[in-house]
C-alpha cells in the first residue's frame, strides 16, 4: 500500500434527459445486423455514461421516445410497478365498432397473456381510416398491435405522443430532439416515486489539511 487514506463521499450524479421524435424506419438499438439506422445515430455525444432508451419503438411505429443516461430513471419507467402509462395515435383501417371497443378496454388474451388498453378514444373518419388514441399501462413487444388484431382491426399507423407525464410536442419534427431541463428531469423523477436527484458514491483522499 501507497499509505494513502480515502472515505467514500456522496455526491449528486448529473445526468440529461432528451425526448425524440423517432420517425418510422429507424429501429432502437445500439446497431442493427441488417444496416439500418438506428435512433442513437442522431442523438447528441456524450462525454459521460450513455444514452438508455425509456421504452423501445418498433420500426414501423413512429413518435415520443424519451432517452436518459440515469439508469435509475429508465428502470423505474419501464418497470410495471411504476405504473407508467403511454398514449399513442392509432390509425385503423375501416370502421371499428362499440363491441371491439368495449372488448379492447375489458381486456382480451394474448400469446403472453392478458392485455388492454385503459382508455380508447374516438377521432375522425378520413378516407376509410378510423382514428383513436388509446393508452396501456404496459409496453410488450407490438402490444398496441396485437390487442387491435385480437379484436379484428389493423393498425395502418402507429405514432406514441405521450410516456407518462412527458408529451411529445409539436414544435419537435421527425427526427429532431429536444432536451429536457435539469428542473424537468427532477420532476420526472418525483412523478414515479424517487428522489428528485440520484446520488453516486466517490473515493475521495484524506489529506492532513481535510482531517
Amino acid at each position: 500500500m501507497d499509505g494513502r487514506r480515502w472515505r467514500i463521499a456522496s455526491q449528486a450524479a448529473e445526468h440529461r434527459t432528451l425526448i425524440y421524435h423517432k420517425p418510422e424506419g429507424e429501429v432502437t438499438t445500439r446497431s442493427d445486423p441488417e444496416g439500418r439506422r438506428t435512433v442513437f445515430e442522431r442523438l447528441p455525444r456524450l462525454r459521460h455514461g450513455r444514452w438508455i432508451a425509456v421504452g423501445r419503438l418498433d420500426i414501423n411505429t413512429a413518435g415520443l421516445l424519451v432517452l436518459t443516461t440515469d439508469g435509475e430513471l429508465a428502470n423505474r419507467m419501464m418497470h410495471p410497478s411504476g405504473q407508467v402509462d403511454r398514449e399513442y395515435l392509432c390509425r385503423i383501417r375501416g370502421a371499428v365498432d362499440e363491441a371491439q371497443v368495449r372488448q379492447l378496454l375489458e381486456g382480451v388474451r394474448l400469446d403472453d397473456g392478458p392485455a388492454r388498453f385503459t382508455d380508447v378514444v374516438a377521432g375522425e373518419v378520413t378516407g376509410g381510416h378510423s382514428w383513436y388514441t388509446v393508452a396501456l399501462m404496459e409496453g410488450r413487444y407490438r402490444e398496441v398491435r396485437r390487442l387491435w388484431e385480437a379484436v379484428g382491426a389493423q393498425v395502418a399507423r402507429l405514432k406514441r405522443v405521450r410516456f407518462g407525464p412527458v408529451f411529445l410536442p409539436a414544435r419537435v419534427k421527425s427526427g429532431q430532439y429536444e432536451e429536457l431541463t435539469p428542473a424537468d428531469h427532477r420532476i420526472l423523477r418525483e412523478d414515479v416515486g424517487l428522489a428528485s436527484s440520484s446520488v453516486e458514491l466517490v473515493a475521495e483522499e484524506i489529506t492532513n489539511s481535510s482531517e
